[in-house]
C-alpha cells in the first residue's frame, strides 16, 4: 500500500523550506566482511544544461554509458528555471528510472550520479546527488572521489541534511558550500574549494545553472563535451559518445566550469597539489571506449600487454584475458609475443556486483557464477592468463582453478598490467586494509605458490607508466609505491562520519519517519 506520508521537513540554510523533491527507494545493506574481492571506484558524474527541458533524457543515457564506475545507487537531479527537482534510489540505473519518474524530471539543467561507497554505507541516506537548501536557493552536487580531511571539515558545519542525515565527504562538501559566504554559486564554490584535501569531480546544480570542478591534482577524469547547444559533463567521454555530444576538452585540474544563460564561464583555482592522476582509471576502471587526458584507454592497455610480454616473456600456446578489462592487454600481449591469442572464458554479463560476499568460499561461488572455461580453446595447452589487478587473489586463484579443472589446461602462467598493490588508495578506491593485500607482505613466488599459477609476473611502476605515456610525476600511483601526492594515513576508515564518537552533532531521523521500505517517499510535495 502506498505510503501518501510526507517526510518530515527541514528548515533549509537561511530559515526557508526548501523547494526540492525527492523520492528515495528501498535500502541495501553494505558488502559484508572482507569488502568486494576486486577494486571498485568511487562513482560516475553527469551534468548538463541545455535549451531544452530534456536535459534529465540526456543524463539519463549518459548514466547509463558509466553504470560501470558506481552499481549501488542511481540518482538525477533537475533544474527548471525556480526550482529542483530529484529521483534518486538504490540500484542500477535501469531499476531506479522508469519513463513516469523521468517524465516528472522536466528542466534544461541536470546533474546524475551513480555510486560506490568508498566513503560512507552504502544505503539510501548517502545517494546522490545530494540535495541541499541554501539562502540563495536550492542546489545539487555529485561527488566523484575522497575527501581525506572530511571529518575536520563536518565539525565546522551545520547538519541541515534535507534526507535523513548523510554520512559522507559528499555531504560535507554540499553542507560547507550552503554555508559559505558569497552571493552566487560559484564564489561560494570557490571560497570552499581550496578547503579540501583529497581528490574530488563536483557536478553542482542550481534551477539556473551548472558548476563542474576537478581538483588540483587531476586525480579523477574529467569531460567537457558539446551537442547542438547543450553541454555536457561527465567523468568519462564514453558518455558523450552515448548521446552524441562531441568531446571538447577535459576540464583542468584546479579549473572550475560555470554554464548558465550567458554561456560557459572558466576559472582557475590555485591548488598546492601537483598533477596526479590515478592509473587505476587506465588500468581498470575506465571504458576502454574513453579518453583520459588526450590518451586512448584501449591504446594504453594495449600497450601494458606489449610491456609485460617484453618482461615477462613464457614459452606457452596461447593467451587469454580476463574480460573485460584485460582483453585489450592481453590481444598487446600476444601480439608482442607472437602468440595466438583466444577468449578462455565465457562471462555471464546478467551479474553485476555482489552484495553479500561475508565468506572466502562465497568469494569463490561468486567467481563461479561470473566466469566459465572453454575447454576446447585451453584442454592441454599452456595458458598465459592476462588480468589487471591482484587484490586479495581469491578471484586470481579460483580462476587458475577454473582453468586447470574446467578447462583442462596443462600450465596457467598469470601475468598482471599493473604493479603489486601493497598499500591503501584514500583518493577514491575501495582497496582493503594494507593487511588484507595479499603483495603487502608477501613475495611474487609466494604469490604464485598461493594462486596455483606455474608462474606470475607483474608490470613494473616504470613500465606502467611508459605504457601510460604519461611521466610519473603526472600520475598517482600510491598503492603501488606508498608515495601518495598529498599526506594521508596508513589506516583510512571509509565509516570515519558515521562513527558514534564522531557524530555528536548529527542529527538524525528515525527511519521509519522519512524512508518507506515499500514504495517512494515524497518530500514536500505539492
Amino acid at each position: 500500500m502506498r505510503n501518501t506520508d510526507k517526510m518530515r521537513s527541514r528548515e533549509g540554510h537561511g530559515g526557508g523550506t526548501p523547494d526540492l523533491r525527492l523520492r528515495l527507494g528501498p535500502t541495501y545493506e553494505p558488502a559484508g566482511p572482507g569488502g568486494p574481492p576486486r577494486l571498485r571506484e568511487a562513482c560516475g558524474v553527469i551534468g548538463v544544461y541545455g535549451n531544452t527541458n530534456d536535459a534529465a533524457i540526456q543524463t539519463y543515457f549518459a548514466l547509463f554509458a558509466i553504470q560501470h564506475r558506481g552499481q549501488e545507487s542511481a540518482g538525477i537531479a533537475v533544474g527548471d528555471g525556480q526550482r529542483m527537482h530529484a529521483e534518486r534510489r538504490m540500484g542500477l540505473v535501469s531499476r531506479v528510472f522508469s519513463e513516469h519518474r523521468l517524465a516528472r524530471l522536466r528542466g534544461n539543467v541536470a546533474i546524475g550520479h551513480c555510486r560506490y561507497s568508498t566513503a560512507g554505507s552504502s544505503n539510501a541516506s548517502n545517494i546522490q546527488p545530494v540535495l541541499r537548501s541554501t539562502d540563495i536557493g536550492p542546489m545539487a552536487l555529485g561527488h566523484n572521489g575522497n575527501i581525506v580531511n572530511a571529518l575536520a571539515l563536518r565539525g565546522e558545519t551545520d547538519e541541515h541534511s534535507l534526507d535523513e542525515a548523510a554520512t559522507t565527504d559528499s555531504a560535507v562538501i554540499a553542507d560547507l558550500i550552503a554555508s559559505a559566504p558569497g552571493a552566487t554559486m560559484l564564489d561560494r564554490v570557490r571560497q570552499v574549494i581550496p578547503r579540501l584535501s583529497g581528490s574530488f569531480c563536483l557536478t553542482i546544480a542550481t534551477p539556473t545553472q551548472l558548476v563542474a570542478v576537478r581538483d588540483g591534482m587531476g586525480n579523477r577524469p574529467l569531460c567537457l563535451g558539446k551537442s547542438n547547444g547543450t553541454w555536457v559533463v561527465a567523468s568519462e567521454t564514453c558518455a558523450l559518445d552515448a548521446i552524441g555530444a562531441q568531446y571538447e576538452r577535459d576540464i583542468q585540474p584546479g579549473e572550475i566550469i560555470s554554464i548558465d544563460d550567458d554561456g560557459l564561464h572558466s576559472v582557475r583555482v590555485e591548488l598546492p597539489q601537483r598533477h596526479a592522476t590515478c592509473a587505476f582509471e587506465y588500468i581498470y576502471f575506465s571504458r576502454p571506449d574513453s579518453i583520459i587526458d588526450k590518451s586512448s584507454v584501449h591504446t594504453v592497455r594495449r600497450q601494458m600487454g606489449r610491456h609485460l610480454a617484453q618482461q615477462h616473456p613464457v614459452d606457452a600456446d596461447l593467451v587469454i584475458g580476463v574480460p573485460d578489462s584485460a582483453i585489450a592487454a592481453a590481444t598487446g600481449y600476444a601480439e608482442e609475443a607472437q602468440l595466438p591469442y583466444a577468449d578462455g572464458f565465457v562471462r555471464n554479463r546478467y551479474i553485476g556486483r555482489t552484495f553479500i560476499e561475508p565468506t572466502p568460499r562465497l568469494r569463490k561461488l561468486g567467481v563461479r557464477l561470473k566466469f566459465s572455461a572453454l575447454p576446447e580453446v585451453t584442454r592441454g595447452k599452456r595458458v598465459v592468463m592476462v588480468d589487471d589487478t591482484i587484490v586479495r587473489g581469491t578471484t586470481q586463484a579460483s580462476l587458475v582453478r577454473l582453468l586447470r579443472e574446467q578447462g583442462e589446461a596443462s600450465e596457467v602462467h598469470v601475468r598482471i598490467t599493473s604493479p603489486p598493490i601493497r598499500w591503501p588508495c584514500f583518493l577514491g578506491i575501495d582497496i582493503p586494509d594494507p593487511d588484507e593485500l595479499i603483495a603487502h607482505n608477501q613475495n611474487e613466488q609466494t604469490i604464485c605458490d598461493s594462486l596455483g599459477a606455474d608462474s606470475l609476473g607483474y608490470l613494473p611502476a616504470g613500465r606502467l607508466v611508459e605504457a601510460i605515456g604519461q611521466t610519473a610525476d603526472h600520475l598517482c600511483l600510491g598503492c603501488f609505491t606508498h608515495s601518495y601526492p598529498i599526506d594521508v594515513q596508513l589506516r583510512f576508515d571509509k565509516f570515519l562520519l558515521e562513527r558514534p564518537e564522531n557524530l555528536q552533532t548529527a542529527m538524525v531521523f528515525p527511519r521509519e519517519d522519512t524512508i518507506d521500505r515499500n514504495e517512494s517517499a515524497l518530500l514536500n510535495d505539492d
